[in-house]
């Protein structure tokens, strides 16, 4: 019997264990929270906009060994057969004689740039310039989705924190609207005091169902961005490093911005196609071989023969037309020289602008400090003094608002503070997945590149290797 007990008592122990223990699965825990770093890798994995810059990077590469391939041997062949029929008569023959004969011709025809003055070579050039502008617009593209991220990250917090303030205003009015009811029904103050608070009160309710349409809106930006809804977040991590001073940050944007960086190789790739143009204007020199087989297949005839020779050619005149190219090139060229002077001083703006909206989000935030302070202060004052009689309820609901506008404040501006700080960083070109250490993949412009360069054929180790890769290319 003390043995059934026994049991008994150890199968409810060990139940009360296991419930305990899986609640406790069930309740969050701060190190499963979600912080900016995990937030930045899901946007680094998600976007649909990097992926879509990515195959763009890849169809630049293509362009590289489409260049390449110019100068490589062309081989082709042809196939005729053919089938002649009618009746043919002559002095020699008066009699008509039918002509029935099939024959069948196979070629096979090899063609070789020799010498072009440099002008295929130069558009090798041209294209290897175009794909290192698309990777450093792949990286500012990578900056903007980062930055985005964060704005979205705050935006949540800032939307949560609002929801927390309204609603706790709303406890607040609540409890002034009882203790001007209790007043009213002992004739401290009037009907009148009773309805600002009712409408204060009203007021209240209503910022909080906005304050909770922003936090789902908020919540849907941040799951467009990062690629899921957010859970729990954590408070963000302490301000990143940036350049202490102005210049020195507009000295580093200028060296090392992708969206700079790009340009300069648009203007090199520019000037290259001018010299290519140029060098059409040119004779080429040309190799060429052939080798044919053809047969009467009615008759025992056949014919086997090949050529081998070198073939030089220039374009005397085409009306104008090689000539319009190389000044529409060169226009072409002048304007990617302009625009790098324009892209240069929109980056120096940028940092301005960036370091001006940091120093006055930080202002912003110690004032929202003082003003806090001072409002609760009164806050406190005004209603202790109504109790007394000596403030009304609309003063009371006054200081109430006031310290609702302070809180709301420094909730905006401690949000704005973080998204300043590293839309300080995108200025200077350093808001990257590598540069700021995230824990992902980073993806390799060069891995892609590296296989087509050289133009492989499909049939080919490195055409199967590549093929491999767009099909895992596919996959993701």
């Amino acid at each position: 019997m003390k043995l059934k007990v026994g049991r008994s008592r150890l199968t409810a122990g060990l139940m009360l264990g296991l419930v305990a223990f899986f609640a406790t699965l069930a309740l969050p825990r701060a190190s499963l929270a979600e912080t900016l770093a995990d937030a930045m890798v899901g946007a680094y994995k998600h976007s649909g906009l990097l992926q879509q810059n990515r195959a763009l990077l890849r169809a630049a590469d293509e362009d590289v060994a489409q260049a390449t391939a110019a100068l490589k041997p062309v081989l082709r062949w042809t196939a005729t057969a053919t089938q002649e029929f009618g009746r043919i008569k002559s002095a020699i023959s008066p009699l008509p004689v039918s002509n029935n004969d099939m024959s069948l011709a196979i070629n096979l025809i090899a063609d070789m740039l020799l010498y072009d003055f440099g002008a295929s070579a130069f558009r090798v050039e041209a294209a290897k310039e175009t794909v290192l502008a698309t990777r450093d617009a792949l990286l500012d593209l990578e900056q903007q989705v980062l930055l985005r991220t964060v704005s979205a990250y705050m935006g949540v917090i800032e939307a949560s924190e609002f929801v927390a303030l309204r609603e706790n205003n709303v406890r607040l009015l609540t409890q002034e609207l009882r203790a001007a009811r209790d007043r009213f029904e002992v004739g401290e103050v009037t009907r009148t005091d009773v309805a600002l608070a009712e409408a204060q009160l009203a007021e209240a309710r209503s910022g909080v169902a906005a304050a909770m349409g922003d936090m789902m809106r908020a919540r849907e930006e941040y799951k467009n961005v990062v690629g899921r809804y957010p859970g729990n977040l954590r408070p963000p991590p302490s301000l990143p490093n940036i350049q202490s001073s102005t210049s020195g940050a507009k000295s580093l944007a200028v060296r090392q911005h992708p969206a700079l960086s790009s340009v300069q190789h648009q203007v090199a790739a520019a000037d290259l196609l001018v010299r290519a143009g140029e060098a059409d204007l040119r004779p080429t020199l040309r190799l060429q071989g052939s080798f044919g087989i053809s047969e009467n297949l009615n008759a025992d005839e056949f014919n086997r023969s090949g050529s081998v020779g070198l073939q030089a050619g220039q374009t005397i005149y085409q009306g104008g037309g090689l000539s319009s190219v190389i000044r529409q090139r060169m226009a072409q060229a002048s304007a990617q020289r302009a625009n790098l002077h324009v892209v240069r001083h929109n980056i120096q703006q940028e940092v301005g602008n960036a370091y001006a909206t940091l120093g006055s989000t930080r202002a912003q935030l110690e004032a929202s400090d003082r003003q806090i302070r001072a409002a609760q202060i009164a806050f406190r004052g005004i209603r202790e003094e109504a109790a007394l009689g000596a403030r009304t309820t609309l003063d009371v609901l006054d200081a109430e608002q006031a310290l609702l506008d302070a809180q709301t404040l420094q909730i905006s501006a401690r949000a704005n503070l973080y998204v300043a700080s590293y839309a300080v960083l995108s200025s200077t070109g350093q808001l990257t997945a590598q540069k700021l250490g995230l824990p992902v993949q980073i993806y390799d412009p060069a891995g892609y590149y590296n296989l087509v360069k050289d133009a492989p054929i499909k049939r080919s180790k490195q055409g199967e290797q590549l093929d491999r890769v767009l099909r895992a290319l596919q996959k993701d």
